[in-house]
């Protein structure tokens, strides 16, 4: 979109504020506008005002419709990704699972059934009294149960599966470009676009029934583009869709006033990469790398760096003595 596309934009926003009937009221105001201050009707021939609104009003429901179904496919693709990573991490599983036949040695057999007399005579003794080795083991079991929990990431939520937030009264995910909220509303009729109150800001967001208290009115977490927020209503459920200014970080709630989650726990594989730039990719692929490296105890990109310096520098050197010398 052009910057004299949305030019008008604050000025058009303001209007709709002003319209509580939605979309049909505001449409009216314009159409009012015209007839009485031009000679939009009645300066043409007959119908040439209703070919020309038809004429611009399908011309931007052809690119609204485009974008959606882009957005659609974007998401189905993200979707699949995700099903293909899962359905791989569950063969692996049943592979490590499949137990390997082999035929024993002579000797192999000996000392395998030594083993399980072994076995048998431990069986058939006694257990020993529980002493207070019991309650140490389990207290260490509990510690080995919080390892993965890093400091400062205690009582956050763990990321649902579109690495957002499954809330009560709505739930939201995210990829490293754009937020898809979906609020439910539990009417027994069918919702109309008037029925509902969606007022969408560069850092605020309003979404509610008309004449019931709002269910989400606060500030997000970062700042969005307005010029790229889209909503519509899927059944009772209000969608709103829109794209994040600071593509570079995950959020970590939706609003300032959401409980936390833990965005080190979040799947980067639901992002989708090929969308982002040369630089922006390579550095979120960097981040991505040193994150698993961290997780597996292993070095990351910056520390590989430093010890390939390090080992050729002693290779280049090698009449000095570096057997004194402690790296961290």
């Amino acid at each position: 979109m052009s910057d004299d596309e949305g030019k008008f934009d604050t000025i058009l926003f303001a209007m709709a504020e002003q319209h509580p009937g939605g979309v049909p009221e505001m449409l009216a105001t314009i159409a009012g506008f015209l007839n009485r201050k031009t000679d939009f009707f009645v300066g043409g021939e007959d119908c040439d005002w209703e070919k020309l609104v038809l004429k611009i009003f399908r011309n931007e429901a052809n690119k609204a419709q485009e974008v959606a179904r882009k957005k659609r496919q974007q998401r189905e693709e993200e979707e699949r990704r995700r099903q293909e990573v899962l359905r791989k991490k569950r063969e692996e599983e049943e592979q490590s699972k499949t137990a390997t036949i082999t035929e024993l040695t002579d000797e192999e057999a000996e000392q395998l059934q030594k083993e399980l007399d072994a076995k048998k005579k431990k069986v058939s003794e006694p257990e020993p009294e529980p002493s207070s080795s019991g309650k140490d083991s389990e207290d260490k079991k509990a510690e080995s149960d919080s390892e993965d929990i890093e400091p400062g990431d205690e009582g956050k939520l763990k990321p649902n599966r579109g690495n957002g937030c499954d809330l009560d009264n709505y739930k939201w995910t995210q990829t490293l470009q754009e937020i898809e909220l979906r609020v439910p509303f539990d009417v027994k009729f069918t919702l109309k676009a008037k029925d509902v109150v969606v007022n969408i800001q560069r850092k605020t967001l309003k979404v509610g029934l008309k004449g019931h208290p709002p269910v989400i009115d606060g500030e997000l977490h970062s700042e969005i583009k307005i010029e790229d927020s889209l909503w519509h209503l899927d059944k009772n459920t209000v969608v709103v869709t829109f794209e994040k200014i600071n593509q570079m970080s995950w959020w970590e709630r939706l609003v300032t006033t959401d409980p936390v989650i833990n965005t080190r726990k979040i799947n980067p594989e639901s992002s989708k990469l090929s969308d982002l730039d040369g630089s922006t990719r390579s550095m979120v692929e960097k981040m991505m790398y040193d994150q698993r490296q961290k997780e597996m105890g292993l070095p990351t990109s910056d520390e590989q760096k430093k010890q390939e310096v390090l080992k050729k520098f002693m290779e280049q050197h090698p009449e000095m003595d570096f057997s004194k010398c402690k790296f961290n």
